[in-house]
């Protein structure tokens, strides 16, 4: 039995959008390492309910499993591109195990 994807969503206030441009682009080799593809990156939003919470920028990743998603944030290669995101942006950020 195949292992089921995963996807890392997050929600990002950019607070520093030249920087936040650099990390941009170094993360995408990274993820492309780790076997995970854009699904979308900053596009428009149609809030349709936001009792729970509400969303500011969303971008969403897909993993071919748990444990790609799991070692790509965790990975030694992302970790500084990790920190520049996180000094330069607020956000919530999960992985979800697909079906």
């Amino acid at each position: 039995m195949s292992e089921k994807p995963a996807y890392i969503l997050v929600d990002v206030d950019i607070h520093n959008p030249e920087i936040y441009e650099s990390y941009k682009q170094q993360v995408v080799p990274i993820v492309k390492a780790f076997g995970g593809e854009y699904i979308a990156r900053g596009g428009a939003l149609d809030v349709v309910q936001d009792e729970l919470w509400s969303p500011t920028r969303i971008v969403l990743l897909k993993f071919p499993s748990m444990t790609a998603a799991k070692a790509f944030m965790d990975s030694p290669e992302y970790a500084p591109v990790k920190q520049m995101r996180m000094d330069n942006s607020t956000g919530t950020l999960v992985i979800v195990e697909g079906c």
